[in-house]
């Protein structure tokens, strides 16, 4: 074969392949879209609009911010929202360090102990605590109905650690010897040397950790009082139980969500995490796959 002809995976897709990938890549858009789309109408449509549209509003006639203003005006939605992005942005940032120190540690050769810890590690990742040995762990060291008992009990995830574990061993040796004859310490090698080579892998690592404390609500529901709940436990009263839990609601007992006010919420958790991820969407293949191909 000549050395101009290019490989088969690398020919020009013909005009039918790329129609049929433009119809799938326009089905699956809409799919998305669509039921987002559903959902920010139906928040801001009016209670009349709901009733007439059986429940759900494509695009509403009178639009209008009521249900945002209900559950945002001082009431419990206000207070998950400010738990939430709480847990979230301290849990990030201790997963994130805890997690890089031990990736660091276990991706040096020749440190005391590596190899049984790893396996340890990797152990639990096969053999996760279930949720009542987790439970007795977390009421034994008295952090129940604790903000912390939502970030101890998953402070360290294995998969990022194995990302990040493999990143860092990635790394030429020759950078981390040139650190050693210049002085410098181990703490001064991660922090000089392995630390700004490694942005994209912690821009991915730190996204999971963020996605995953903004959508937790399962260690809240079982740790937590209602007063102290995050908005996607908040989030699941309101949706999935069907229950007001606004100012609104009478002192005798909980009412039903309006579908506006549920639908108000849903955004509302919603929106933070999708305005985040445009801005690391770069990182994603380089983070995820160097790490994954070198551990």
């Amino acid at each position: 074969m000549s050395a101009h002809v290019r490989p088969g995976w690398m020919e020009k897709p013909k005009p039918l392949t790329q129609a049929a990938k433009a119809v799938a890549l326009a089905a699956v858009v809409l799919l998305v879209c669509v039921p987002f789309l559903v959902i920010v109408s139906t928040s801001l449509a009016s209670q009349r609009e709901v009733v007439e549209g059986g429940g759900w509003v494509l695009w509403p006639q009178e639009p209008t911010l009521k249900a945002y203003q209900d559950i945002l005006d001082g009431g419990i939605v206000t207070h998950a929202l400010g738990v939430s992005a709480g847990v979230t942005v301290v849990g990030t940032l201790v997963s994130l360090a805890c997690t890089v120190t031990l990736a660091y540690a276990l991706s040096r050769p020749g440190v005391f102990g590596g190899k049984p810890v790893l396996l340890l590690v990797l152990f639990t990742f096969l053999f996760p605590p279930g949720m009542i040995p987790s439970f007795l762990v977390v009421k034994e060291l008295g952090l129940l109905d604790s903000y912390p008992s939502l970030v101890l009990p998953v402070l360290v995830n294995v998969f990022n650690l194995v990302v990040l574990r493999g990143f860092f061993q990635g790394i030429p040796e020759e950078l981390y010897e040139a650190a050693r004859l210049d002085g410098a310490g181990d703490w001064r090698v991660l922090w000089s040397v392995v630390l700004p080579l490694s942005k994209a892998a912690l821009a991915v690592v730190g996204l999971f950790y963020a996605v995953a404390y903004w959508n937790s609500w399962f260690y809240a529901s079982l740790y937590l009082e209602s007063e102290h709940w995050p908005l996607q436990q908040v989030l699941r009263t309101y949706v999935v139980a069907g229950t007001d839990l606004t100012d609104t609601a009478t002192s005798e007992g909980t009412v039903n969500a309006p579908q506006t006010v549920q639908m108000a919420v849903l955004v509302i958790a919603t929106v933070p995490i999708l305005l985040v991820y445009p801005f690391l969407q770069k990182y994603f293949t380089k983070g995820v796959l160097t790490g994954a191909i070198k551990s």
